[in-house]
């Protein structure tokens, strides 16, 4: 992914909340050179290094027997993304957008065995379910709890690479910055305002505010 200096998040913290927030993300494979795209629900857990990703595909999906020992697959994550006009800016521009992505790369280890893809499954439907009013539990055991985990395959993916870029107009003058981010903060656009919400995230946070830069 190409990330100008700008632009480069290398924040563990926002890092991870982007990926927590948009957690259904691309897992792509690119068996004999051509690239193979899965869209699944994804639990993303921090740890040592760069921490793991867990998540399952229906085994009627070719994708899981491309990760053969030792192979790698990419995931990517997207966040909230939106148009920028340039009349909102007080110094001339261009029409661009503004975005978060993750792009997280690693090796891939295949779950088959009843007792862990099950603890996985398990895991990724209390993720979910925990925020309903009326959380549904699962009872399902015995034949049908085989059956139904046999047609699934699991996978942990070991993450070796992490590239996030947070396009949020860090190469314009500030009150260019304060200009969009009060656009897309009045915008009625649910994903807009939270380009914004990204925004004013950078700018408070001395942790992780991009100092300001002038316009090139």
């Amino acid at each position: 992914m190409y990330v100008p200096e700008y632009f480069k998040e290398s924040h563990p913290e926002r890092i991870a909340a982007l990926i927590e927030d948009h957690s259904f993300g691309m897992l792509i494979s690119a068996p004999e050179g051509v690239p193979f795209v899965s869209h699944l629900p994804f639990v993303y857990e921090r740890g040592t290094g760069s921490g793991k990703l867990l998540g399952h595909m229906a085994r009627a999906n070719p994708q899981w027997q491309h990760f053969a020992a030792n192979a790698e697959a990419l995931v990517i994550f997207q966040g909230p993304h939106a148009y920028v006009s340039p009349s909102w800016y007080a110094s001339p521009g261009v029409p661009t957008w503004n975005y978060a992505v993750v792009h997280l790369r690693g090796k891939v280890r295949l779950i088959e065995a009843e007792s862990e893809l099950g603890a996985l499954v398990e895991q990724l439907t209390q993720i979910h379910e925990t925020h309903m009013p009326d959380p549904w539990q699962a009872h399902i055991a015995g034949p049908r709890r085989t059956k139904l985990l046999n047609m699934i395959v699991g996978f942990e993916i070991e993450i070796t690479d992490v590239q996030a870029k947070f396009k949020l107009s860090q190469n314009r003058a500030y009150e260019d910055r304060q200009r969009v981010m009060s656009a897309l903060g009045q915008s009625d656009n649910q994903t807009a305002r939270a380009v914004a919400n990204l925004m004013a995230r950078d700018a408070l946070d001395p942790a992780t505010a991009t100092p300001p830069l002038p316009p090139p």
